[in-house]
């Protein structure tokens, strides 16, 4: 068992700060099912963490880590490494799996999801996980948009940030430009448009190659990323709420986007 003073829970330790992050490149990932999808990434993990209980619990995942990779770790070094209540002890280095925009747009992804100034690192995460469920390509965090590799933020991704396309670190501005003129359909949520989700889905203009564009969960899109999308569209509330949640409003998009081209996607 590594000593807690030991240096590669040192440096891994640093990796819970986001100055410590970036200059690593690297990140952690706690719980069985980050893990396990970190470990289904090739070259991903370098280094996993687990308490002897979690080791006896998740023998199966330890059997796949690359070799050598393996330490155990005492209660309270794995506490020392989470960001949560109660730790799972389970937690893997991981290197950061971001690409360029360019890498992302290279593959014609159906679907994307642009976050401008998303806060809420469970928000952020929750995306994640929703567009990876909705079969989106990429999710791109602009602005000064959470970092997704913050502990909460991978832990509401359960996972998908390991499947998805993540490009962080970009202009918004930029990042639609590039998305148009990628041949995708800019769609900006915004609650004052007028054109609504229904209108969209009746007209059956969803079937396109789409990029939704969403805001900060309380100013929502700036007025210059509204003009620079081809479209402004807003979730219409049927009922006495004012607005939807950040994360729900990005699930409802995603899947209208999802279900048209289930149906019959456009070229």
């Amino acid at each position: 068992m590594l000593s807690d003073s030991n240096a590669r829970l040192g440096a891994a330790r640093r990796l819970t700060s986001p100055r410590g992050r970036r200059e690593a490149g690297r990140f952690l990932a706690e719980g069985a099912q980050s893990v396990r999808e970190a470990l289904l990434r090739p070259g991903t993990v370098v280094e996993l963490f687990a308490t002897a209980a979690a080791a006896q619990r998740h023998a199966d995942l330890l059997e796949h880590a690359p070799a050598g990779s393996v330490s155990l770790i005492s209660d309270r070094a794995a506490a020392s490494l989470s960001e949560t209540v109660h730790p799972q002890g389970l937690i893997a280095v991981c290197v950061a799996v971001d690409v360029s925009l360019a890498a992302a747009l290279a593959r014609a992804p159906r679907l994307v999801a642009i976050l401008v100034e998303a806060n809420d690192p469970g928000n952020a995460g929750t995306i994640l996980r929703t567009a990876d469920a909705a079969g989106a390509g990429a999710v791109l965090f602009t602005g000064d948009s959470v970092d997704p590799y913050n502990g909460k933020a991978v832990r509401a991704s359960a996972g998908s940030l390991f499947h998805l396309d993540v490009v962080t670190g970009l202009d918004p501005a930029t990042a639609i430009t590039e998305c148009r003129a990628a041949g995708l359909l800019t769609l900006a949520t915004t609650g004052t448009a007028a054109v609504d989700l229904d209108e969209l889905i009746d007209q059956d203009r969803l079937r396109a190659r789409t990029a939704w564009i969403f805001g900060n969960e309380a100013r929502g899109l700036p007025a210059e990323l509204r003009r620079a999308a081809e479209l402004p569209v807003r979730v219409p509330v049927h009922g006495k709420a004012e607005s939807l949640n950040l994360a729900a409003a990005a699930a409802v998009c995603l899947y209208a986007s999802a279900r048209a081209n289930r149906l019959q996607p456009l070229s």
